[in-house]
């Protein structure tokens, strides 16, 4: 979903009775398509948020900053030395596009007052943040566009500015609404789809409620309206364009039946009748921050992980046709038993064999007599021939022994792997990407990057909860989860972990004391949410206590086994 023109004019205009005025005092830039300026406003410290995601752009405060890297990339250098200490002065909007200006005055090295600009095109996946100077010329661009990548619009730095080619559109700020009327009915479409060619600056949703507006929910043609249609759409054509001109809009966000957020809009929506539900929001800066919280927090995290992420899959994949390919030669060894009574059968008949025989049919006394044919080397003598077939039994005998171990090996490593990856995926934070990343290197997966000078991040604590008075502590990581059982915990905390599933050490601290079974279901089902079945029901926890757990000599991180234990089955919680 893009935010449309209408929607960033008010944006714009919010963002402008807020931003005026303000200082800049830090800028972080978290990724490649984020920007975060931190700034001192008359309402006190706010952190302005920039992001050019393709399924998520815009320009809104923020409660919930991006974690910035250990070291600041090049842009983020370049725009702390030109815009910290300086001060906004203007945010504006070029007609009804999607691209917001915010103006800074700032002083440069020499000490004299200059004008910078960051210009925030919204839309999709073009979104860019440009940054000018006063005669229009780029500085820098969170992404540049060279001349092979389009020849429409080059963006690098040295060329001036240009807006994005137009899309040969009626404003609703330019146009007369005769204009804007007669270009709809002249489309032979449907009315929305007619609106959303025809009218700069809405998205599908605002076309559609027009029409719905318009019809009550039935599909016409555009240039097929009675007159009474046309009426209607004259009312609601001027209506927008007045509200439009006179910024008279409010954010309204739309939920679906499990009240998640679906889509957002200026004005209230009508076409999903009873089966969304529509409330309006405070501004469209805190709809904005709310709507795309959880997705961005995913996705940020998807892409910083996208390294450790590519090298598990691989490691996996590699393991994975190890073992099969050691599971076909073990199922050849199967067949071992049969070397060795050949090679019985011809030294019981050593008698009757000779030299140059290429086979020999012979009396199989371990299957009732029955006949059985023996190859023979025709090179060798009849004993030769039995030594043979025995060295090949011993070799297939060794060799299923070997390869019975290294399977076992290989299946304990994909688990093990299983278990780094069930932590990635819950990781929140660079820190908790940089001890798995540690724990990678600690095991060989990962090759220690022996010319960075940044420090490693101090290790976050475990996870920690109070149920009823008790403290659950809940490992983030398979070297946090040893700690956790093998170090910190007491003798007589109690472990728990999902039942053969990857998941988080979780310890019931007890100080003594005897937990009732409703902590105990409260502290399993806590275990059952951090791990591979968090979205599961009836998920089977085992539970005994700290001094039944120990840790095989050699064993991976994470890895341990236990005695004694007990199984609930829980639903995943961590809201106890």
């Amino acid at each position: 979903m893009a935010l449309d023109g209408v929607f960033v004019r008010f944006l714009s205009d919010e963002l402008k009775n807020s931003l005026c005025g303000s200082r800049v005092s830090q800028i972080h830039q978290p990724n490649k398509d984020e920007l975060v300026i931190a700034l001192r406003t008359f309402e006190g410290s706010r952190k302005l948020l920039i992001s050019t995601r393709a399924n998520s752009p815009r320009v809104n405060f923020t409660q919930s900053a991006p974690e910035n890297p250990l070291t600041p990339p090049m842009l983020c250098m370049l725009l702390r030395k030109k815009l910290c200490g300086s001060k906004i002065s203007d945010v504006r909007q070029p007609s009804l596009e999607r691209i917001i200006f915010i103006d800074f005055d700032a002083v440069n090295e020499l000490g004299d007052n200059v004008k910078y600009t960051l210009v925030c095109e919204i839309m999709g996946r073009y979104s860019n943040v440009i940054f000018i100077d006063g005669e229009q010329t780029i500085i820098e661009a969170l992404k540049r566009v060279d001349i092979g990548m389009t020849t429409q619009r080059i963006v690098l730095p040295g060329i001036k500015y240009t807006l994005p080619p137009s899309q040969n559109k009626l404003s609703l700020l330019d146009n007369t609404k005769e204009e804007i009327v007669a270009g709809i009915v002249s489309s032979n479409e449907k009315l929305g789809k007619a609106i959303l060619n025809t009218v700069l600056g809405i998205s599908p949703i605002i076309s559609r409620e027009i029409e719905y507006r318009i019809t009550n929910g039935s599909e016409i043609c555009a240039n097929m309206l009675n007159s009474q249609y046309k009426n209607r759409l004259n009312y609601y054509i001027e209506k927008l364009m007045n509200d439009v001109r006179s910024l008279n809009g409010s954010p309204f966000c739309i939920y679906d039946e499990n009240n998640k957020p679906k889509d957002m809009s200026f004005m209230p929506i009508d076409q999903y009748g009873s089966f969304y539900s529509v409330k309006k929001a405070d501004s469209f800066s805190d709809m904005l921050d709310s709507f795309y919280f959880e997705r961005d927090k995913i996705e940020r995290m998807k892409a910083k992980s996208q390294q450790i992420l590519k090298l598990i899959t691989t490691a996996s994949e590699r393991i994975v046709r190890k073992i099969n390919s050691q599971k076909i030669e073990l199922k050849q060894c199967g067949d071992r038993e049969y070397l060795r009574i050949c090679g019985d059968l011809i030294q019981a008949n050593l008698y009757k064999l000779e030299k140059g025989m290429p086979y020999a049919d012979l009396e199989n006394y371990y299957d009732n007599q029955k006949i059985i044919r023996v190859k023979l080397d025709v090179s060798k003598t009849p004993s030769q021939n039995a030594q043979k077939y025995y060295k090949e039994y011993r070799k297939a005998k060794t060799a299923e022994k070997i390869l019975t171990e290294q399977i076992e090996i290989a299946q304990k490593e994909l688990e093990y792997l299983d278990n780094v990856f069930d932590e990635l995926s819950r990781a929140e934070s660079e820190r908790e990407l940089a001890e798995i990343r540690a724990e990678l290197v600690s095991t060989g997966y990962m090759k220690a990057n022996k010319t960075s000078k940044s420090k490693e991040p101090k290790p976050l604590p475990p996870i920690e909860f109070e149920v009823d008075g008790f403290k659950i502590l809940v490992g983030r990581n398979n070297r946090q989860n040893d700690e956790l059982t093998l170090k910190k915990a007491s003798k007589n905390d109690i472990w728990f972990h999902v039942k053969d599933i990857p998941g988080s050490h979780t310890i019931l601290v007890t100080d003594g004391r005897n937990p009732s079974s409703e902590v105990i279901i409260k502290t399993a089902s806590i275990a059952a949410y951090y791990s591979k079945a968090r979205e599961g029901s009836q998920v089977p926890v085992d539970y005994t206590l700290v001094r039944n757990v120990s840790k095989p000599q050699g064993s991976r991180p994470g890895s341990v086994i236990f005695v004694k234990n007990k199984t609930v089955y829980v639903n995943p919680n961590d809201k106890n």
